[in-house]
């Protein structure tokens, strides 16, 4: 059996090439080995797709996620693949543009059209730099120089010509020889200072700069050729080229030797180009196909066709799998492969990587006591190890990493890690090392799996699914589409079935746990090994599920991992986000937030750092200690002693990690303790209701947030002495309001108003100053703040005796802006007749002011609260029509003692909303003291003798409040009962007086209105009325008892009963 790099010789690759669809060219083929006739496809996957003209050209951006396309309408465009857009458009001419290029270096773009000119434009600015023209014909192709600057461009007048752009753009050189349309040019990438170029004239022709004739030519199309494209690796000096003869030429250009031929495409061909990264091939047609041929083997590994007419051009960039394929209809792009390296780092710090066929490795540990600093790249010195003969698509060490595999091209070589020696080799599909180095498996097919023992095969599982993958570790693990199954790595046994798609499983070095990555979550499972090695030893037949109790689920994070490796029993992940995390005990923590993607490759405990590779094998380390993960896996075993000792190795800025993941676990307390973040601290001790330690915390840093939340901690608490405390600290004007106006407050209410108009908070010191009823302080302040309509407002609903102040200050800034508009409002000094009502306002105003002077305390406020529910203008309004009470008979009886006003203002009033004293807004207002608003003073001036009516003007019929009426007609004397009646005003019996501390009690009978205040009364003891007039009211008291079926006795009775019950309020304090 040949060895790896033994190759079959021409006859098996010509049998191969004949059967994949390549065939010889006139040359000797190059002997290859027999695993080339088993390559394994590159996936690809299509990322963006837009329509739109024929697309004559594509070109990626190296750095922004732009593709250039170039259309035949005479429209440059560029789309953001990433973002699915399209970014800018360049409206160039009318006829097609059949080339555009990038010039990153300076954010222009280049094109050329069938008008001749070559067009330069900023991308950024969208500005037009430069316009010139460049040939007498149609310009056909553009190459950009990589790092001089210059341009070449090629048309159908057959000439090339170069363009520096330092020089104003000027042609340096003119390069001759084709005998036909110049259609395509591409500069070497390993020499740049030459060049090649394609022509109808059957020929690729290679230059160089400063040189105006062909250093060679290379024939062997039969029709004209159309592309052509440099291989950019190192190892091999190719040319591929693409003609109407519907054939893709490889070529040697050192030797001028046709290497290869690959036929497939059924039209012409368009486009070529070889990856950069993979080993393929790429050829577009007018067959509407992009195919893709192995580079090492000429194999066709796969064939696009998305349905949008012709292919025309082929984009790429190095350093990506990306490519673009501009159609007759549109562009689409597709990314082949994966960018993950392929790379492996052993136990020692040891990394090999495959750059292409090149194997390199760097020693992380040659760095010695250099300080490596999280994030940045580490300085290494790489040095070649030696080749693969296949193309790797995964590398990996061996557990103890005495032995390295590679596998690719659907075959595998191990080599020893050091010397790079072939030890074994074989066909495989995929490759995984099992839970020691002298076990392996390899998938041969999509149902047969075998397993190696000391590099001999020992055993083969023929599955009853199509396997899509395998994973080694403790167990060897095969995924199918829906489910992955565990097999014994000595029986081949299944051992548990589990229903998840699986992709990827990766294993503790102690093989005790396991983690299944799937599409958006990955899941902890622990593994029973005693649990399934006894149900495997017993001899029973188990189902095709396995041993139920092998595995038990631990967590489910949901969280799609890219990578990840096990440390003891902590997972280190990093995730769709590219955030770099660790997971232990289903708890998870954010490492670091990674700047671009990277790739996990191992961990060294005695450097306390976890490393990763990008795309481009760069090597960055991360900080994990070690003690912190010890620490959080005896947390989750309980053993809180043993954590504790481990603690103590931990270093300080680490702790406040711990403590969060001691909240977490439902452990605040010994969080706090652990914890060294002030900020941190403070959180828990709120969380803890632990308001002194808060209260200590909160004074070290001295945040307003943070005693507002120590204020609002304490208020829930009920220590309302911290809390004002907090709240003062805290500037918490809002809360001060609340805390003083709860507990009536009136020197700290006084004082937040004054710190409320400091601080500018105008709201916070209006409410102060209204509960406390200055309704002076009210107005100024809202003149102050110049809110003058609200002032003139606010002066109608409660201090009339200020409206004519404030309209006039309104008038006088109104008329600033609109005259007329100021001119429109009222002051009432001017039109009293324009405000109804108004000297009952003044005077309810009057008495309302009195009543302020001597607030309730707020422990009287349960005998009070009726009181807020009476009307203060409507009684005005009653004694106006009833007239004043010493003109109406005999004075009611004194309100109780408890509506009386206190001889003193109390410490702790109440704080209640003024009372309303104009009509406009007629709020609910206390009736006691009423007894001032009426005339009486004290309980000895109620008792004493009634004096002649002083309110009533007999000449003019009019009272104090302003009501006129012509002299009433005599009237009779009243009824004996009637006169004795307390509470009665002269023209009705009252059952009783008037309540001032909730509704009135409902008369005994209900008696009509007079229909004007009575007469002046005569002295007391008698009606005062004239004998006819007592005749007279005496039958309409007849008459009323008759309707009511009541008597004099009845009557007498009504008044024998009243008690201070009667006078509005119930035994439980309620209104009748």
């Amino acid at each position: 059996m040949p060895g790896p790099g033994e190759g079959l010789g021409c006859a098996a690759l010509a049998a191969g090439a004949a059967a994949g669809g390549s065939r010889p060219c006139c040359l000797p083929l190059t002997p290859v080995s027999c695993r080339a006739l088993l390559p394994r496809a590159a996936p690809v996957q299509k990322v963006f797709s837009q329509r739109s003209d024929r697309v004559k050209s594509v070109e990626l951006h190296p750095t922004e996620p732009w593709i250039l396309a170039s259309l035949y309408n005479g429209h440059v465009y560029i789309w953001n693949y990433a973002e699915q857009s399209l970014v800018k458009s360049f409206e160039v001419t009318d006829l097609p543009v059949r080339t555009a290029k990038f010039v990153p270096r300076k954010q222009w773009v280049v094109c050329g059209a069938d008008d001749m000119f070559v067009r330069v434009y900023n991308y950024n600015t969208m500005d037009k730099v430069k316009q010139f023209e460049a040939h007498t014909d149609y310009i056909r192709h553009i190459a950009v120089h990589p790092t001089l600057p210059y341009i070449l461009t090629c048309s159908d007048d057959m000439l090339i010509k170069l363009w520096d752009w330092d020089k104003g753009w000027a042609c340096t050189q003119i390069f001759e020889g084709h005998s036909h349309y110049v259609m395509q040019l591409v500069f070497n990438p390993k020499d740049t200072n030459t060049f090649a170029s394609a022509s109808l004239d059957r020929t690729i022709k290679v230059w160089s700069l400063g040189n105006p004739t062909p250093n060679m030519t290379l024939e062997g199309h039969e029709k004209g050729v159309n592309c052509v494209d440099y291989y950019s690796g190192g190892d091999r000096p190719y040319l591929v080229s693409g003609a109407d003869d519907r054939l893709v030429k490889v070529w040697d250009y050192q030797t001028k030797a046709c290497i290869q031929t690959l036929d497939g495409h059924a039209h012409n061909i368009s486009t070529v180009c070889f990856h950069p990264e993979l080993p393929l091939i790429l050829t577009g047609s007018e067959d509407g196909t992009v195919k893709l041929w192995h580079s090492t083997t000429y194999r066709l590994e796969n064939t696009l066709n998305y349905g949008m007419e012709r292919v025309w051009a082929v984009g790429y960039v190095k350093g990506s799998n990306s490519v673009a394929v501009g159609y007759d209809e549109g562009c689409v792009m597709v990314k082949m492969g994966r960018e993950e390296p392929v790379a492996s780092m052993d136990a020692s710090g040891k990394i090999i990587w495959a750059r292409h066929n090149e194997v390199q490795t760097v020693n992380v540990k040659s760095l010695g006591d250099a300080e490596e600093t999280d994030g940045e790249r580490l300085p290494l010195a790489v040095k070649d190890l030696g080749s693969s003969d296949i193309y790797p698509q995964s590398l990996q060490h061996s557990p103890n990493g005495r032995f390295v595999t590679v596998c690719g091209d659907g075959e595998y070589v191990i080599y020893t890690a050091l010397a790079w020696r072939n030890k074994s080799f074989g066909q495989a599909l995929e490759f995984v090392w099992g839970d020691d180095s002298n076990v392996f498996a390899v998938r041969e097919s999509s149902n047969t799996i075998k397993i190696h023992r000391n590099f001999k095969e020992a055993l083969t599982i023929r599955t009853g699914f199509a396997a899509e993958a395998i994973h080694g570790g403790q167990l060897l693990s095969v995924r199918a589409q829906d489910f992955i199954v565990f097999y014994d790595w000595a029986t081949g046994k299944v051992v548990r079935r589990i229903d998840v798609a699986a992709r990827g499983v990766h294993w503790s070095e102690g093989g005790s746990l396991v983690a299944i990555a799937a599409e958006s979550s990955f899941y902890l499972l622990e593994y029973d090994r005693d649990a399934a090695e006894a149900a495997l030893s017993s001899g029973q037949e188990l189902d095709e599920d396995g041993v139920e109790e092998a595995f038990e689920l631990q967590a489910e994070i949901p969280e799609k991992i890219r990578t990840g490796i096990w440390v003891g029993d902590c997972f280190i992940y990093n995730n769709a986000a590219w955030r770099l995390n660790y997971c232990v005990g289903g708890e998870v923590t954010t490492l670091y937030h990674l700047d671009r993607p990277m790739y996990l490759l191992g961990y060294l405990a005695s450097q306390s750092k976890v490393y990763l590779m990008d795309k481009d094998f760069s090597v960055v380390p991360y900080t994990l200690l070690l003690s912190v993960v010890e620490y959080k896996t005896l947390v989750l075993r309980g053993d809180m002693e043993t954590a504790a000792d481990v603690l103590e190795t931990i270093p300080q800025d680490q702790h406040n990690s711990i403590a969060k993941f001691l909240e977490a676990k439902g452990m605040p307390e010994q969080a706090l303790q652990v914890a060294t973040d002030t900020d941190y601290k403070f959180e828990l001790a709120v969380g803890l209701g632990l308001l002194d330690l808060a209260l200590e915390l909160a004074g070290q840093t001295d945040n307003e947030s943070k005693w507002r939340q120590l204020g609002e901690l304490a208020l829930a608490n009920g220590k309302l002495d911290v809390a004002q405390q907090c709240f003062t600290r805290a500037k918490d004007l809002g809360g001060l309001l609340l805390l003083h106006s709860s507990h009536g407050d009136v020197a700290g209410m006084d004082q937040l108003a004054t710190l409320a108009e400091a601080a500018g908070r105008q709201n916070i010191a209006f409410v102060c100053h209204f509960l406390r009823g200055r309704l002076d302080a009210c107005i100024d302040l809202l003149i102050a703040c110049g809110r003058l309509p609200e002032a003139a407002f606010f002066a109608r609903t409660y201090a009339p005796s200020r409206m004519t102040e404030v309209v006039k200050l309104w008038q006088g800034d109104l008329a600033k802006i609109n005259p007329k508009a100021a001119e429109s409002l009222a002051n009432p000094d001017e039109y009293p007749n324009l405000f109804p009502g108004i000297e009952d306002a003044l005077k309810a105003e009057a008495w309302l002011r009195q009543k302020a002077a001597h607030p309730v305390p707020a422990s009287r406020y349960p005998e009070v609260e009726g009181e807020h529910m009476q009307d203060i203008l409507e009684r005005i309004g009653e004694l106006s029509l009833n007239g004043p009470p010493a003109a109406n008979g005999p004075p009611p009886p004194p309100p109780p003692a408890s509506f009386s006003p206190p001889p003193a203002p109390a410490p702790a009033p109440s704080f209640s909303p003024p009372a309303a004293a104009a009509p406009a807004a007629a709020a609910a207002v206390a009736a006691a003291g009423m007894d001032d608003l009426l005339g009486l003073g004290d309980e000895e001036e109620v008792h004493q003798e009634r004096q002649p009516d002083l309110m009533h003007d007999e000449s003019q019929g009019e009272d104090v409040f302003g009501s006129t009426s012509p002299p009433p007609a005599a009237a009779p004397p009243p009824p004996a009962a009637a006169a004795a009646a307390p509470g009665g005003f002269g023209y009705a019996p009252a059952a009783a007086p008037p309540s001032f501390g909730g509704p009135p009690a409902p008369p005994a009978a209900a008696a009509p209105p007079p229909p004007a205040p009575a007469p002046a009364v005569a002295p007391a003891g008698g009606s005062g009325l004239t004998p006819e007039e007592e005749a007279l009211l005496a039958e309409d008291d007849g008459l009323m008892g008759d309707d009511l079926g009541l008597d004099d006795a009845d009557l007498a009775d009504a008044d024998v009963d009243l008690d201070d019950d009667d006078w509005g309020l119930d035994a439980e304090g309620k209104a009748d």
